[in-house]
Parts: structure tokens; sequence; C-alpha cells
């Protein structure tokens, strides 16, 4: 099973994919634009989230050697975060799923945070405590 995750809950596009349950690519595209104002603008974040998201999963999709036919689903962080950048997200996600006529899912960024951990990491068991700071 081939699945797409997008993130752009803020000021990185990212797209990964994973593969029977193995990360095969990982790409983050961190906004420069920011470094001027000394802080994110949500504004000029969802814009460049717009203007690179094609990109970003074209290159996942180039490093996991996958074509868009070979993917089941579709990931995609719906919040916390910026309530436009989230939206360029969802939106691309959306328009994926139907056109791909695969499922989509939306998932939680700081829930996403907590379960990256049991992606490639065997290690980690139940019970047990995580602290997750945002």
């Amino acid at each position: 099973m081939n699945v797409l995750g997008i993130e752009t809950s803020c000021d990185e596009t990212s797209a990964s994919i994973i593969s029977n349950n193995k990360l095969i690519s990982n790409i983050i595209y961190t906004q420069q634009i920011h470094k001027k104002y000394g802080g994110v603008v949500p504004e000029l974040a969802s814009q460049e989230h717009l203007n690179e998201i094609i990109d970003v999963v074209d290159a996942a999709l180039k490093e996991a050697e996958l074509k868009l036919n070979q993917l089941d689903s579709i990931a995609v962080t719906y919040g916390p975060g910026l309530m436009g950048s989230l939206l360029v997200g969802v939106n691309f996600v959306k328009a994926m799923s139907i056109s791909l006529e695969i499922p989509f899912l939306g998932v939680n960024h700081l829930e996403g945070h907590l379960f990256s951990n049991y992606i490639e990491n065997k290690n980690v068991t139940f019970p047990n405590i995580c602290l997750l700071v945002s």
C-alpha cells in the first residue's frame, strides 16, 4: 500500500510517501520569505504553499519512483495550524482524491508528530509517555 502524506500547517510544505509501512520519500520545502519579517506572515505562507505544493508532491513521487496512479490513499494535516495554509493542503488533497478516485484521511498535526515516532522505530512499546510541546 502506498500512502502520500501532505503537510502545510505553517511555513513548510512537505510530502512523504509510506510504502508497506516504510518511509520511502520525504520532501520538505522551507519558506525563506518570512526571514525579513522576523516571523511567519500567514498570507505569505498560504501563497508559498500554493506556489510549491505541486513541485513538492512531484519530487516526493520521483524520489519514491512512483506514479500518481500507484497511490492507494492520501493523508493531509487538517489542523491545528495557520488556517490559510491548512486550506491549501486540504483542498489540494481533496482534488487529488477525487481525480484519482482514492480515499483521503485528515490527520491532526500534533497527533502526526506523536505517531511519526512509530514509522521506523519498532522499539517503542506500550504503555509509554510522550511530551509533546507546541
